[in-house]
């Protein structure tokens, strides 16, 4: 450090102003941001945008808004200077897009800058004045020829600061982040119409007065728009609404994930991890839902102040928000969808009995001949006799040894239904292979099992005629899933005959006292002596190295819940593509899916079903446009 440098100074007024522009404007794109920004605070009704060179060697944006004084024109490009807020109470309840007072002076001390602006008064003239600033400095300022409304241009942007003009992109890419930051605001505000020229050439149009759908029409694949589904719902006090893709219409592109709060686009992390929070299990990784989400909140409740762009804000209760927008969602990614129409009805009882082959289903469970039963709880309350107990093998070993831990065709192999058996009951008899009616084909409740393509999807017809393919994998995976979560999740867990331990770091230790009551919820019983955890209980179907695996995952803040330990496992324990399966196998199979919750989707978010109706057949076929 220099002896020059160690001396606390004023900064001059041209490097303030170039701090401020590059905390405003960083790009083309920035500074028409702020310029149509204003267009709008100023209630225009029609704004018309024009790019020459992506922006860079010239912007002009007109609207029809009501205009600035003449007399206020020159205080308008000096800093600090705004009509939008005037005392604390305005700056917690902030309304407007913009209420810095930077836009416009930022802008124009790295450009040269003119802005023209007529009021429209009651005879129906205007009074038009003008000024100039070049580079920051004030050059000329005089009447002008303008009906209503306000002009602004910009020209040679960044001219007088070369480090910040080599770090532009091409005019093509420039234009194309201009166009995509005018294409959002666009959609927050469907009343105003909005025009978008490169040179001469018409680029995007939207009227005013359309609908969100209507313009995003205009931006989005038809594909897309015609799978988007409304969305409104309130909670907390915050209303969120919008349009939405289902699942099964996602894609693989996360940028059409567009944010808005109070009419503001915005980029923010916990309203983007909610959008995906309810797509959760509906959707692969590699796939992205497709949204416009709307939040509207008390201005009070939220600060736009914190980003000098403002494309930040901060809650003031984020769980709420998030709440709202997890259940304003719920409706699209959870959607009764046309397949669903046809699984849950008329399904046969938990212990009801499928048609099925009476021989011994082949092929199912492997090298495996006679898989052992396991043992049965105690409970009359148990939802499923064949759910391992707190003394059965853990979850990891059941797939392993034996599929009989969630098994489809041993129960009846051995003559017993899936239902819960009282006490002390007999089991059911097997049935008479001599005598067993031959009924065709098996049925499931109201669906007629076909038969098994490509040794991996169950080909099914409902009660109406259409046909369904079932993913023989992703069906049993959900079933798997289903039943873990149902019997793990309830925080009971089984205290082992013989602790171990594992080595404790101490930031390991820090995380413990965080997320402890989480371990204890999920059935874990641990005891911190040390350097060193001790376990004395774990979740009944893990074990013993599953469950150390998953705590070191979770104490080094990769791993919150023991969902993807339970996908996982239940992704090694079901039956795979290409794996045969006998009638009464795949019948029951179906049984099991049909009766499980979310059984349109994997637990990875892959679809189960696919549904073909007369009408889509005809479509394939061509016999209907």
């Amino acid at each position: 450090m220099t002896e020059k440098s160690r001396h606390i100074k004023l900064l001059s007024p041209e490097l303030r102003n170039q701090i401020a522009a590059g905390e405003v404007v960083d790009r083309p794109a920035g500074a028409l941001k702020e310029l149509v920004e204003n267009c709008l605070d100023a209630a225009a009704g029609h704004i018309v945008v024009t790019l020459e060179n992506g922006g860079q060697s010239r912007i002009c944006v007109q609207d029809d808004g009501c205009g600035i004084p003449a007399a206020e024109l020159e205080l308008a490009v000096t800093r600090h200077a705004t009509s939008k807020i005037a005392s604390m109470d305005d700056l917690e309840r902030v309304s407007s897009y913009g209420f810095r007072g930077e836009a416009l002076p930022s802008i124009a001390s790295v450009s040269r800058f003119k802005i023209t602006s007529a009021v429209h008064e009651a005879d129906g003239l205007g009074t038009a004045h003008s000024v100039e600033v070049e580079h920051g400095r004030l050059v000329a300022s005089g009447p002008a020829a303008l009906h209503q409304g306000t002009v602004v241009e910009v020209r040679d942007l960044f001219a007088n600061v070369p480090a910040r003009l080599k770090f532009l992109k091409s005019p093509s890419t420039e234009f194309k982040r201009a166009q995509e930051w005018l294409a959002r605001l666009a959609l927050a505000r469907t009343d105003v119409g909005f025009v978008l020229r490169a040179g001469e050439r018409e680029v995007l149009r939207f009227t005013a007065g359309q609908t969100l759908r209507d313009r995003l029409a205009l931006l989005w694949p038809a594909l897309v728009v015609n799978a988007l589904c409304p969305f409104d719902a309130q909670r907390h006090g915050i209303r969120v609404h919008g349009l939405a893709a289902p699942p099964h219409a996602s894609q693989l592109r996360g940028d059409r994930i567009f944010l808005y709060v109070n009419g503001r686009p915005v980029a923010d992390k916990g309203l983007s991890a909610a959008v995906r929070e309810a797509y959760k299990g509906r959707l692969t990784s590699r796939d992205y839902p497709q949204t416009a989400l709307f939040v509207e909140i008390d201005p009070r409740e939220v600060d736009v102040n914190v980003h000098p762009a403002k494309s930040e804000v901060r809650f003031r209760d984020s769980s709420a928000v998030f709440s709202a927008t997890l259940h304003a969602l719920q409706s699209v990614a959870m959607p009764s969808v046309a397949v669903s129409d046809g699984l849950s009805a008329d399904l046969p009882a938990q212990g009801a009995a499928v048609n099925a082959a009476p021989s011994r289903p082949q092929g199912f469970w492997g090298s495996i001949d006679n898989p052992p039963l396991l043992p049965r709880r105690e409970s009359a309350k148990t939802q499923d006799a064949y759910l391992p107990s707190v003394d059965a093998p853990s979850f990891c070993e059941a797939v392993s040894e034996t599929a009989a831990a969630y098994g489809l065709a041993a129960a009846e192999h051995r003559g017993e239904t899936l239902a819960p058996r009282a006490e002390g009951a007999a089991p059911v008899a097997p049935p008479d292979e001599t005598t067993a009616p031959q009924r065709g084909r098996p049925q499931v409740g109201s669906f007629c099992y076909l038969g098994q393509v490509a040794d991996t999807y169950l080909v099914l017809r409902d009660a109406v005629g259409a046909l369904l393919l079932v993913d023989q994998h992703a069906a049993h995976e959900r079933v798997l899933y289903e039943r873990a979560k149902q019997h793990v999740f309830s925080g009971k867990g089984r205290r082992l005959a013989l602790p171990f331990n594992l080595p404790l770091h101490p930031a390991e230790k820090e995380r413990l006292y965080e997320i402890g009551d989480r371990f204890k919820s999920l059935g874990f019983e641990l005891e911190c002596a040390d350097a060193v955890l001790v376990v004395l209980s774990t979740p009944p179907t893990l074990s013993r190295a599953v469950a150390g695996e998953f705590l070191r995952e979770a104490l080094a803040g990769r791993k919150d819940d023991l969902a993807s330990v339970f996908i996982s496992l239940s992704c090694k324990g079901a039956v795979k593509a290409g794996q045969r399966l006998t009638d009464d196998e795949a019948a029951e199979l179906v049984r099991q899916w049909l009766a499980s919750p979310e059984k349109e989707y994997c637990p990875h978010g892959r679809p189960c079903v696919l549904r073909r109706d007369a009408t889509d057949l005809e479509k394939l076929f061509k016999r209907r446009q």
